[in-house]
């Protein structure tokens, strides 16, 4: 047997079948485009149905690819079985109406067999066929299989229902009886059975027929080739691994975890499923979110936070306390450098993403854990060994456990969940943030007239923003379709206009409306595409409109512009948080209006102010190099050809305008843009914040709005200088750095005044012990301190050994301050300092907690402070 890592493997595929004159097909995305049918990519065929289908034409009817695939269906095996992965690579050959059994079966054992690819011993190959399909049996024969290595099963044809079907031929590996996981005389016991001897490493199907709605099978007149491969298991066997993981697509994730665990993988049962858990997931986040997934509460992203969150909860399982998943994105990234070089070079980036999750999840895991086991514990102790949905939901709503966790969990105790309260709890939820919006503006109503305007009308202002002599063709007012409308205000279609229509996130163009006679009829307010694509103007009609009369159209020359400026801009913007941020940031929506411009991108965390600087220097150095800006009319793959940037969730036509920036930026776009970059002037962000999950909005102005920012901000430094007696701006950081060191002495006197206060009244407080039952107490309010002051009470306390329970309180104007402190002979007993802090902050008017030896609170209730100690009291009095 060969010794060839899952690179080679991969590499040795592809190879093959390109000798045979297959296209290599790159791995597409893992986010599936233009198919809402699908969650994620899950196969090979997934990113081929375009041309089996029929809708699109291969270049090459021959493709081959190695494509990066997501499952979750069975999430819950993961871990548990020897060949279960979220993320897997599915390598495959295809023919659209090209070869077929005659050439994929020979060409599939000489692959396996032959000496310069695989090599293996084909005695340790066997097939599966169709019993119908005799066809593909005697081609194996032909081929050189023996013919007892020959199986036929009839569940060997692939069938989704309507839509190309046929049978298949899957190929089975021999790992040897010491692999066997069932007796000789299992009826499991054969390749096909459900045993761990026999691996089977490749499907070949047939697609043949095509399954009728009369549930009939007719012949396809194009037969077609699909097959399927798994990486992970081809690998397995080249490098002697009992499972997918003991191989080098896994392994040095599992190490990394061993060195973080400190425990070791092999050694036990139950760890060993954690250590896969993690390795598996640890793949399949940084390889989708190197693909543009981010963590969320639904679709994709849920998956990613699931993912998330179930490899950390298994990491506490094997004693990991810290945040450790973000690190495995560089091994990840090493791994699989040889054929995704992408994912090492966004490494960084992913990391920061799950590294976030990670402390937003952490934050609650202890208390979530605690919680989930106590539940646990409450459904052994109940006959009925059900967890309430209501506990379930509590735990997913309060403490991000995903339903699937917990039920995973209670699995694993003999526990179930009532998924029916759970769903029921959910639904309340739902209902009670619908109430709450219930007030806001509800989708508009679908207009029939406009549906039935069919008229023609041009866009011509890419060239003219003034139109002589343009047909009114159709006016609308009050819902009606009229000859003539003499005021108010209405909806007109022209024949040809130079105003733009709002689209792409630039806003409509504005102006005027002129008779023959130059007179002023009417201005435009607002243009928006009707359904059937024609611009359609609203209008503040001055003086009669008639249909069928010729008018004169003017746009806002100057609005126009500004708005021209703030749309390149956003382009500029666009390439420059690529070259900053990193290409994984992607346009999630925009605005160009006259007076600003907003854009949203896809980049998990803020953007820092270096960075941001750093966009907005390279935005103005392409604007004072004085970049030509020009558009082309093309066909989309031209376009695309042409290095165009086109945003995934834009429908493109036949002939789309490629706008190109010098050579800075290229982007499809219908919008209207300046001629040369120096007619921004300036570009200056006002600001950058998040929108959502995983979305950054920047809001920015250029040209004069720009000046007068800087303007406007000219004028505060100077103010501030004046009243920081400073001649020159130059100086004033300084002075404010003066300012602050004064500042800080202050407080640094301060502090020390109080604290010796504090001490002051401390000999009194302390002096005054009291007998609760068999503990001793002290209590007392500190005046004129901080929480600071506070603690440092406590450790004297601690130090004097003073008693076994110490609470004292502050109080400062609306604010109020505690702290609980025990002692480690009183915690034996059973005393928790967090028990005590919340039995009396509500004293307060606030809430608290701590460590069982220390707790402290806060509220904006001073005068409670004196029935905050009384209530220590009772507290402690009733502990026995």
């Amino acid at each position: 047997m060969k010794k060839l890592s899952s690179g080679q493997v991969r590499q040795m595929f592809l190879d093959f079948f390109q000798e045979k004159g297959h296209t290599i097909e790159p791995s597409a995305s893992l986010i599936p485009v233009n198919d809402p049918t699908l969650l994620w990519i899950n196969s090979g065929v997934a990113t081929m149905k375009k041309y089996f289908d029929g809708s699109v034409v291969p270049k090459n009817p021959r493709m081959t690819s190695s494509q990066k695939s997501i499952r979750t269906n069975d999430i819950e095996n993961v871990g548990k079985t020897p060949r279960h992965q979220t993320l897997f690579e599915m390598l495959g050959n295809f023919s659209v109406g090209d070869y077929f059994k005659k050439e994929a079966i020979p060409w599939a054992f000489e692959l396996l067999t032959s000496p310069d690819w695989f090599g293996w011993d084909k005695e340790k190959l066997y097939v599966t066929v169709y019993p119908k399909d005799q066809d593909a049996k005697q081609i194996w024969l032909d081929t050189g299989v023996a013919p007892d290595h020959i199986i036929e099963v009839e569940d060997n044809f692939w069938d989704i229902g309507q839509g190309p079907s046929g049978p298949d031929s899957e190929i089975f590996y021999d790992r040897g009886e010491e692999f066997n996981n069932v007796a000789a005389d299992d009826p499991e016991n054969y390749p096909g059975g459900e045993n761990e001897r026999y691996l089977e490493v490749w499907n070949i199907v047939f697609s043949q027929f095509n399954h009728t709605p009369d549930d009939t099978y007719e012949p396809l007149p194009r037969k077609n080739i699909d097959t399927g491969m798994g990486l992970e298991r081809v690998v397995s066997i080249f490098q002697n691994a009992r499972t997918n993981f003991e191989t080098d697509l896994f392994l040095p994730i599992i190490k990394a975890t061993e060195k973080l665990s400190g425990k070791t993988y092999g050694k036990n049962a139950k760890d060993d499923i954690s250590f896969r858990i993690i390795a598996d997931h640890a793949r399949a986040i940084t390889v989708a979110i190197g693909d543009g997934a981010l963590p969320s509460n639904e679709g994709r992203g849920y998956v990613i936070r699931r993912l998330i969150r179930r490899a950390i909860v298994n990491g506490q399982q094997l004693g990991i306390d810290q945040d450790f998943l973000y690190k495995f994105a560089p091994i990840v990234g090493e791994i699989l450098k040889s054929y995704y070089p992408e994912v090492l070079e966004q490494s960084e980036y992913i990391a920061s993403v799950i590294k976030s999750e990670e402390e937003r999840f952490n934050a609650t895991l202890t208390d979530g854990l605690k919680l989930l086991n106590d539940a646990i514990k409450r459904a052994k102790a109940d006959n009925n060994s059900v967890i309430a949905g209501a506990e379930a939901f509590k735990l997913y709503d309060t403490y991000g456990f995903p339903l699937e966790l917990t039920i995973e969990a209670a699995t694993d105790a003999g526990v179930i969940v009532d998924k029916d309260g759970f769903a029921t709890e959910m639904q309340q939820q739902k209902d009670r943030a619908r109430n709450a919006r219930s007030g806001a503006k509800s989708m508009g109503v679908q207009r029939d007239l406009l549906l039935e305007i069919k008229d023609p009308s041009e866009y011509v202002g890419y060239t003219d923003l003034d139109v002589d002599g343009a047909k009114l063709e159709v006016i609308v007012a009050d819902e009606q379709r009229v000859e003539t409308v003499a005021n108010g205000t209405a909806e007109v279609i022209f024949d040809r206009t130079p105003f733009f229509a709002e689209m792409g996130g630039q806003v409509a163009d504005q102006g005027q409306i002129l008779n023959a006679n130059g007179e002023l009829v009417a201005k435009v307010t607002d243009v928006q595409h009707a359904p059937n694509g024609q611009n359609l103007h609203t209008v503040e009609v001055i003086k009669p409109l008639v249909t069928d009369d010729e008018y004169i159209l003017r746009v806002d020359r100057h609005r126009h512009s500004k708005i021209e400026k703030n749309h390149t801009a956003t382009h500029l913007l666009d390439q420059s948080l690529r070259n900053i941020l990193g290409d994984h940031t992607q346009q999630a929506g925009s605005l160009v209006e006259p007076n600003y411009l907003r854009f949203d991108f896809n980049h998990f965390g803020q953007v820092t102010d270096e960075d941001l600087a750093k966009v907005e220097t390279l935005v103005n150095e392409q604007i004072f190099r004085e970049l030509e800006v020009t558009t082309t009319e093309t066909d989309p793959d031209t376009g695309r050809k042409m290095g165009a940037i086109a945003l995934f969730s834009e429908k493109y036509g036949d002939v789309v305008r490629v706008v190109n920036i010098g050579d800075f930026s290229i982007e499809f776009c219908g919008g209207d843009h300046v001629k040369n970059t120096n007619e921004i002037g300036l570009f200056k962000i006002v600001s950058e914040s998040g929108v959502g999950a995983g979305v950054r909005r920047i809001e920015a102005v250029t040209s004069s709005e720009a000046y007068e920012l800087l303007n406007q901000s000219d004028k505060s430094l100077k103010a501030i200088a004046n009243q920081l007696k400073v001649s020159q701006l130059k100086d004033l950081s300084t002075r404010v750095d003066q300012l602050q060191n004064e500042i800080k002495e202050l407080r640094q006197k301060n502090d020390s005044l109080e604290a010796k206060l504090a001490t002051e009244q401390a000999a009194d407080i302390f002096n005054n012990k009291q007998k609760v039952g068999e503990f001793t107490l002290i209590t007392g309010v500190v005046k004129d301190a901080g929480m600071d002051q506070l603690r440092q009470l406590a450790d004297t306390w601690r130090n004097k050994n003073y008693s076994d329970v110490l609470v004292l309180g502050t109080g400062k104007g609306d604010k109020a301050n505690l702290i609980v402190a025990v002692s480690d002979s009183a915690i034996k007993a059973g005393i928790k300092a967090g028990d005590l802090i919340k039995a009396i902050a509500p004293k307060i008017n606030g809430g608290g907690g701590g460590r069982p030896n220390m707790a402290q609170a806060g509220g904006k209730n001073p005068a409670g402070l004196d029935a905050a100690m009384s209530e220590a009291h009772t507290w402690l009095a009733s502990i026995k």
